[in-house]
């Protein structure tokens, strides 16, 4: 198929074109570079190659960009919960009113399928039930995760026969990518195992966080958009392994185990109380050939790996193009980004 990606230079993207191309897919990327300042390390067996790339806001995509081709996967949105919160207006003008007018536009331009990439975070406070399934009641937090959920439902309402949609409710993503993030839970924490020595939690760490690899993130992609399309057509899964469920201080104590020497406390119950459990029944065994390959300690490893090749150190884990609040701030603080988070030159 012909793919355009978007967020294509993003924690996931970069990992994920070059993904579907070894599966043989012609892609075309699109993204409007918040994040190019970020490269952590070089891997070519993770990142052979880039695929073509459309420098481009989604916010100011065309039909044009969408003539011939087969299939969208949508990435492109600000991400991470507190960097919603700083700005919410902003964040349902990107993440909800243009995901939905992409969607529109693929409609119209006969794309076949739209995959969409949503998140466990639409849950929001669930602790202490039976975990969630793609039919419980979703229980958003925050700017962010309402998002998800209008663009689920406003995308899916233009489901037809020829413009099959699907969500991907992914887990809290972990593991290695160029693009690194280190402002989600594991990666966070090996980071700071890594740098510090000491694992020093603000909370009690009782809060419910389902991890999923980043790669298995990709196969989960790979899987819905190669499926026949009654398998997917206007479907929401829940993306990783009933196995991946853990407590926050289960991921700290996996992390401090798999870095040497790191010392490890916790603190008292803290102030996010989202909190929740989920069901991935449902990816096993509905999405054709789909099976998650990590789990947090081999991940946990992965990065152990990476940051010792190379010498990760306080400085480069602390630097703003790895931390998604961080880089739009000094973005917009240095006069690369208008109020509406446009490039100015």
């Amino acid at each position: 198929m012909k793919l355009l990606v978007t967020g294509v230079e993003g924690y996931i993207g970069c990992l994920l074109a070059p993904y579907l191309q070894a599966r043989g897919h012609d892609i075309v990327g699109l993204d409007t570079g918040y994040y190019r300042d970020g490269w952590l390390f070089s891997d070519r067996s993770l990142v052979p190659g880039f695929p073509r790339t459309v420098n481009r806001d989604i916010r100011q995509v065309g039909a044009e960009d969408l003539q011939g081709v087969d299939a969208v996967v949508h990435l492109a949105e600000l991400s991470n919960d507190p960097l919603g919160e700083n700005v919410p207006e902003l964040t349902y003008e990107i993440n909800h009113q243009a995901s939905l007018r992409l969607a529109e536009l693929a409609r119209e331009a006969g794309v076949q399928r739209f995959v969409y990439t949503s998140s466990c975070s639409v849950y929001g406070v669930a602790d202490g039930g039976a975990p969630m399934t793609e039919e419980s009641p979703t229980n958003p937090q925050t700017a962010y995760a309402r998002c998800k959920t209008f663009v689920e439902r406003d995308v899916g309402a233009l489901a037809a026969d020829g413009f099959s949609p699907t969500f991907l409710r992914n887990a809290t993503a972990y593991g290695a990518s160029p693009r690194m993030r280190f402002d989600i839970v594991l990666n966070n924490l090996c980071g700071i195992a890594a740098t510090s020595g000491r694992i020093a939690m603000t909370s009690d760490g009782t809060p419910w966080r389902p991890l999923v690899h980043v790669l298995d993130i990709c196969e989960a992609v790979a899987c819905a958009l190669e499926a026949p399309r009654d398998a997917v057509h206007n479907q929401v899964f829940n993306v990783g392994h009933d196995a991946d469920n853990y407590q926050v201080r289960e991921i700290a104590q996996i992390v401090a185990e798999v870095f040497p020497g790191c010392e490890l406390s916790f603190g008292q119950a803290g102030a996010d109380n989202r909190s929740y459990r989920v069901s991935f029944a449902k990816i096993h065994e509905q999405l054709p050939g789909f099976r998650c390959s990590w789990d947090a300690r081999r991940g946990a490893r992965q990065l152990h790996e990476v940051f010792s090749r190379i010498q990760l150190d306080a400085a480069l884990f602390d630097s703003r193009p790895f931390t998604r609040l961080k880089q739009l701030r000094y973005l917009s603080q240095s006069g690369q980004l208008d109020e509406r988070f446009y490039w100015k030159h």
